[in-house]
């Protein structure tokens, strides 16, 4: 069972027609989103359905007058290059990409297709758009502040393990994105008089020995999110739990598999927000006239069953004040 408070987001109105918009009425030639998923159909299902169901509130079906080539990257990097390369091959119109590496190998394999990226680290440091006001380019998107969230992340955390003494911080260090956050994170813990365990990892055989090595050194362990966390998300949660490390995450989608909890961006929102910019670009405005957008909806979430198996005793007023707890 879930409890959920409601929001209530503004939605903008639809753009006028242009002309790759008036491709759709002619027979065979339907405007073509590239889709590059970062991790599995299944474990993102949340986000696409978000999308596709907000392109249809702007008039956008799929088969009718919009075709969407999806296509999966499985948390792997090398996979990322191959689809983009695959998207350019297809001529699609535009590419959506997830997250920051799926994000740099759409722009490593275009300089003409517009991308629209979704949640992707500081895109200004990583080089995927030129500022944020005015990205430039072919690229635009939405922004994670998840770096900047992270102090607020640990305070949290310290009110559901009081004793809180030793803090593992794990994250893909393959990927820039959990990088920043990573450090960030050690930042804030140091500054709240936490002793810091780093536990890098790149590929998914690097998971297991990570628990491995924590043993009983660590009292908890903050999840740096990306693609291949993802992926993994319910073997790190098992790992964690038969560890009995309480878990931290920047988003909801780990908490819905066992993980402790969450405070960080409404993905399915972001998504939303993603396709209102594929349809300004469907009508013809270029992506890099469109300012980069980032979070407005941010969330707390706590699985108390997780709470629960690890022993944890979760006070009324932080029940009160998650805006859902999963039960």
């Amino acid at each position: 069972m879930m409890r959920r408070r409601k929001f209530i987001t503004l939605i903008g109105g639809a753009a006028a027609t242009w002309p790759l918009a008036a491709r759709a009425q002619q027979p065979g030639k339907l405007p073509t989103i590239g889709f590059l998923g970062q991790s599995t159909r299944s474990a993102t299902s949340e986000w696409t359905n978000a999308f596709v169901q907000r392109l249809r509130e702007l008039g956008w079906i799929d088969g009718r007058n919009v075709a969407i080539e999806y296509r999966w990257g499985e948390g792997r990097n090398e996979r990322f290059a191959e689809i983009a390369a695959e998207f350019v091959r297809l001529k699609v119109d535009l590419i959506v990409a997830p997250g920051t590496p799926a994000a740099i190998a759409a722009k490593q394999a275009t300089s003409t297709i517009p991308i629209v990226f979704v949640g992707a680290g500081d895109p200004v440091a990583t080089g995927l758009v030129a500022s944020l006001a005015r990205p430039g380019g072919n690229v635009t998107g939405l922004a994670l502040q998840t770096p900047d969230t992270s102090a607020k992340r640990l305070e949290l955390l310290r009110e559901v393990v009081p004793n809180l003494r030793r803090l593992a911080i794990m994250g893909n260090v393959g990927n820039p994105g959990p990088v920043l956050e990573m450090g960030e994170a050690k930042a804030a813990a140091s500054k709240l008089g936490l002793e810091v365990i780093i536990s890098e990892i790149r590929r998914a055989e690097d998971i297991a020995p990570v628990f491995d090595a924590l043993s009983s050194r660590a009292q908890a362990l903050y999840v740096a999110g990306d693609p291949l966390v993802t992926t993994n998300r319910i073997r790190i949660n098992t790992l964690a739990l038969g560890a009995r490390l309480p878990t931290l995450y920047s988003s909801r989608e780990y908490v819905e598999v066992v993980g402790l909890m969450s405070y960080g961006p409404n993905f399915p929102d972001l998504f939303r927000r993603a396709a209102e910019l594929v349809d300004k670009i469907l009508h013809g405005t270029k992506p890099g006239d469109i300012p980069i957008e980032q979070p407005t909806k941010f969330e707390l979430v706590l699985n108390l069953t997780t709470a629960k198996a690890l022993g944890l005793t979760i006070s009324e007023s932080f029940l009160l004040r998650a805006d859902e707890v999963i039960e």
